[in-house]
């Protein structure tokens, strides 16, 4: 992929050749014979300071990007793709791509990762008219692997799947790396300006993952103009005709909305009127923008309900902020004669697509799909955008596609250089496997939601007697961490694209892949070295000069597992899907317990329970397990504690 490690050598190794063909520029124009003989002085003096000004610029990011390669986690997977793809493309050179499949070994005891590239190899040589087994592709590829520091040994079985032993040494620095420098995300390539998450919904899943690599602009979308407001708007003339001088007390606003859409669809009158406060809104008359603003102040308080029950922090920037924007996409659009008249609307068809974008009603009004490409566009351009993700309901990808591809036409973005993706998720069904909705078939409100949460964790807790050894402090902490822990998590363990049953009881659950499991595995782990006297500095210490030991079987498993992380991270940056960290999660936790089980950690007199050994690598292992976990949590959003 576009992240690896090979293009993250490359990019420093591009900047290095900027540096020394700058550097050599500045020589130049050091030299006094140049200067003498140059009739332009002062502008050759002016741009020397302009390069060195820029080489210094250069040499610090060089030297920052040096220092994240160094600290970042390594990538196994990648590492070895780099490696058996110089062997492969040595051992068949005739071939112009060929594949490279390097996974993890799915039977320990055949190794640690599989190449299984050869049998595809065979099968292209064969359409070439080059007879040859699998097998001897097999040895060709081992024959032609390079030095590395991390293969053991390699064996053939099969029809040609080569198995792949890592060396114990290469692990066991690596997770020494990881507990010294911390869980360090690896670099995104080139992405060194904002990454922008477009968002409308109520799902959250990809901000706190990319907000994880410290270049993500998180964007809520929000719809705050158009027809809804003009009903809005009527309906509080209406029912507070007071309004600009007395704040109207609106407090459901859902309930609000419904009455005014209920009027809109039966009253013409209403309809008519609607439509005429949303030109005023659009004219910006002052007590129209007024009504607006009050409208959105409400919704704005609710939302911020959530918000902080979420732990979420995000820019608001709804449809109204690209208004003025609008204009100018219209007119580019008709300046390069991309646009049609069809019975009074001003359409665009994008290549590919079978339906147009309405760019301009037959009224002269904007559409959802004007203000979807001014946004776009201002991302692009304004907001210098490497990656911009639409994260919504799957039902508007046809629409999202549409947009991209018009955005492309027109030459706003090339997809090689700007990733610009959809990320749709499914509906939330009730245990009746309908659509999610209360007994009187409303909208079930997420804040109700996190009430009704924050009530049936309180009661988990009480049932396993948590208020008896926890402080009130604690308690509420608890709380509030498996209530809203469990919600997101339900959310986020499922594939995004597929619709889920939500259900309290399978959520709250410490048992199986829930939030609540691994929240309690976390806070035992934790307790390990609490338990046995040993504080956070004796084991940054024992880091920097412990060898982790990794003989035992099952410390060798969960020394891999945890290296796995980068890879985990990797596959979402590629496919958007946060349920294969959730699986990750839980399969290190499940793992740690295969540990746990079978490896003391800590050795205890039997009729004392006082200490009598401590095995600080293992304890390092727990360490590493937990900084993993505690990272994965960040990343989805979740906040653990320290006693549950």
């Amino acid at each position: 992929g576009e992240h690896t490690l090979l293009n993250q050598m490359s990019f420093l190794l591009c900047q290095e050749r900027e540096i020394r063909s700058l550097s050599a520029e500045i020589d130049s124009l050091k030299n006094p014979q140049n200067l003498s003989s140059s009739p332009h002085l002062d502008e050759l003096r002016e741009e020397n300071t302009k390069l060195k000004y820029r080489l210094n610029v250069l040499k610090r990011t060089l030297q920052d990007e040096r220092t994240r390669c160094t600290k970042s986690m390594t990538n196994i997977n990648q590492q070895l793709q780099q490696i058996f793809g110089e062997a492969i493309r040595a051992s068949c050179p005739e071939l112009d791509a060929p594949p490279l499949a390097v996974t993890p070994n799915q039977q320990p005891k055949f190794g640690d990762y599989q190449c299984n590239s050869a049998m595809a190899m065979a099968q292209m040589l064969k359409v070439k008219g080059v007879k040859v087994s699998p097998r001897e592709i097999a040895e060709k590829i081992i024959q032609n692997l390079p030095d590395n520091d991390l293969v053991q040994k390699t064996e053939i079985a099969g029809p040609g799947f080569i198995n792949i032993h890592l060396k114990r040494t290469f692990v066991s620095k690596l997770l020494s790396n990881l507990l010294i420098n911390g869980v360090q995300p690896p670099p995104l390539v080139g992405s060194r300006s904002d990454l922008t998450v477009a968002h409308e919904n109520s799902d959250i899943s990809l901000f706190f993952f990319f907000f994880f690599f410290s270049c993500s602009r998180r964007l809520n979308h929000v719809g705050d103009w158009g027809t809804q407001f003009g009903m809005l708007i009527a309906h509080l003339q209406d029912k507070f005709p007071d309004y600009l001088s007395v704040s109207p007390p609106i407090g459901d606003l859902q309930g609000f909305y419904k009455e005014s859409k209920k009027r809109f669809d039966e009253e013409e009158d209403f309809k008519k009127r609607a439509y005429q406060c949303v030109v005023r809104l659009q004219s910006k008359e002052p007590e129209f923008i007024k009504a607006w603003n009050l409208i959105c102040d409400v919704s704005r308080r609710e939302f911020q309900k959530v918000y902080d029950c979420l732990d979420i922090h995000i820019i608001e920037r709804g449809e109204s902020f690209y208004q003025e924007l609008m204009t100018e996409v219209v007119k580019e659009f008709e300046s390069r004669g991309m646009m049609q008249l069809d019975e009074g609307r001003k359409i665009v068809f994008a290549p590919g697509q079978s339906i147009p974008l309405t760019i301009v009603k037959s009224d002269g009004g904007f559409t959802y799909d004007t203000s979807d490409l001014a946004a776009l566009r201002q991302r692009i351009f304004h907001e210098k955008a490497d990656v911009i993700i639409y994260v919504t309901d799957s039902g508007q990808a046809t629409h999202f596609q549409v947009v991209f591809a018009a955005a492309q036409l027109i030459g706003w973005y090339d997809p090689q250089v700007t990733r610009v993706e959809h990320a749709g998720f499914g509906v939330v069904l009730g245990e009746d496997k309908k659509k999610f909705k209360t007994r009187s078939g409303d909208t079930v409100r997420l804040m109700d939601l996190l009430d009704e949460g924050l009530k049936r964790s309180m009661d988990k807790l009480k049932d396993k007697e948590r208020d008896k050894v926890l402080t009130p402090e604690e308690l509420i902490r608890a709380q509030r961490s498996v209530a809203f822990g469990c919600i997101k998590y339900a959310d986020l363990s499922h594939n995004r694209i597929n619709d889920y049953v939500f259900s309290f009881d399978k959520m709250l659950d410490d048992r199986g892949n829930t939030a609540a499991y691994l929240l309690y595995a976390l806070t035992r782990i934790r307790s390990i070295a609490r338990l046995a006297n040993i504080d956070e500095a004796t084991l940054r210490k024992a880091a920097e000069t412990t060898e982790l030991v990794l003989d035992h079987e099952k410390e060798w498993k969960l020394g891999k597992c945890i290296l796995r992380f980068p890879e985990i991270l990797q596959k979402i940056l590629d496919d958007l899907l946060l349920h294969t960290l959730c699986d990750f999660l839980y399969e290190l936790a499940t793992t740690f317990t295969e540990f746990y089980d079978s490896c003391y950690c800590v050795e205890k007199d039997r009729q004392t329970g006082e200490v009598v050994k401590v095995n600080m690598w293992r304890m390092l292992l727990c360490e590493a397990t937990a900084a993993i976990m505690e990272k994965g949590f960040e990343i989805l959003g979740i906040n653990p504690v320290h006693r549950m």
